[in-house]
This record gives C-alpha cells, structure tokens and sequence, in this order.
C-alpha cells in the first residue's frame, strides 16, 4: 500500500501528515482522529461507513482496488462479484453477472473486516489475559517456595538461638552452683572453726586452776 494512502487525505491536502486511524468507504479515503470527528458531525459525512485502519489494510487485495463509481455506468458499486472478483453495479449485475452465485455486497465485505479485525483484537486480549494469569500463578508458585524457604531459616534460626539460650543457663547454671559449693565450704569451714573454738574454751574452764 502506498505511504499516501496510509495518511490522512484531508491532512495532505493541506500539506501535512498524519496517519489515518480509520478509513472511510464512502469517501474513499483515510482519516486522522481530528477529521474524523469532522467528518462524524458533518451532515453530509454523518451517514458514511467507517472502519479502522488496520481492518481496511486487511482486506483482500482485489477490494482493496475497488473505485466508488461504475466507469461503464456511472453508478455506485454496491456489489462484489467473487467469481469474477469485481466490484459491480446494479446495472453490471443485471447485464453481466446475472448468472454469478457468488455476488455479495460490498457493506457484507466490510462488515466482515470489522468484525474480523474485532474477533482479532478479542483473541490478542485474551492471549494477554492468559499470559497476565501464567505470570501470577508463576508469581505465587515462586512465592510459595520463597514462603517455604524462609520458614525453614526462620525454624533454623529459631533452634539456634535456643540452643545459645540453653548453652548460656547452663553456664549460668554451673557458675551458680560452683559459687554455691565454694560458699558452703567457706561457712561450714567457719563453723567447723567456730565449735573447735568453743570446744578449747570449754577445756580450758574445765582445767583447773
């Protein structure tokens, strides 16, 4: 397709370009989103079909050459001949067609772009739908085993720190205990002194004089 064609026609008659966002069959020609919205509220435009861009650079490349305007007869093409693929008059179907099964017309064609271009546009939100919920289930797998992980080194750091708590009550267990050992021997030394002392007096009174 010609660069031109993809550009808006209004646009580049004013010397400036900017690409057409839909394409409008009846004036045969693309338009940016500012025309478009000219064209949409003007009332002799109003009543046009339009189609996005991309669904009319989809279709068939022999509809793609169609011109609005029959040379033989001067009136709208309306038809589509898929047997002969041309586009076609009512007066070019009467005269050379009327034998033709495989006539529709040329709204069905666009209609069939649009809702083509639609079911297109649905299948590509639902393939990013499908690939956005892989990635949250691969998000909360990998947070599964991350939750997993830190449990086990939050259980490891748990049987650390009571095993530092037990190793340090029973250090502090036996600094106690061996204070209390030497505190008995020091009092019972006392005592044991204290009656030895008592006993010499005791003798001493008992002696005589």
């Amino acid at each position: 397709m010609a660069a031109a064609l993809q550009n808006c026609g209004v646009c580049d008659l004013r010397h400036i370009t900017i690409p057409s966002i839909v394409w409008c069959t009846e004036c045969d020609e693309g338009l940016c989103t500012e025309c478009q919205d000219h064209h949409s509220l003007s009332k002799a435009s109003r009543s046009h079909r339009v189609i996005p861009f991309a669904a009319y650079q989809k279709l068939p490349a022999d509809v793609l050459k169609i011109t609005q305007y029959c040379t033989s007869h001067d009136k709208k093409y309306q038809f589509y001949c898929q047997k002969h693929e041309c586009p076609c008059c009512s007066t070019c179907i009467v005269e050379s067609h009327k034998d033709c099964r495989d006539i529709v017309e040329l709204d069905d064609i666009i209609s069939t772009a649009k809702t083509s271009y639609a079911l297109s546009e649905i299948e590509e939100t639902l393939i990013e739908v499908a690939e956005n919920l892989k990635k949250i289930r691969q998000h909360q797998q990998s947070n599964q085993v991350t939750l997993k992980e830190k449990r086990k080194e939050i259980e490891k750091e748990l049987k650390k720190t009571r095993m530092k708590i037990n190793n340090h009550l029973d250090k502090l267990q036996e600094d106690l205990m061996k204070q209390l050992n030497e505190l008995e021997e020091k009092e019972n030394s006392k005592i044991c002194q204290l009656m030895a002392s008592q006993r010499r007096k005791e003798r001493n009174r008992r002696m005589p004089k």
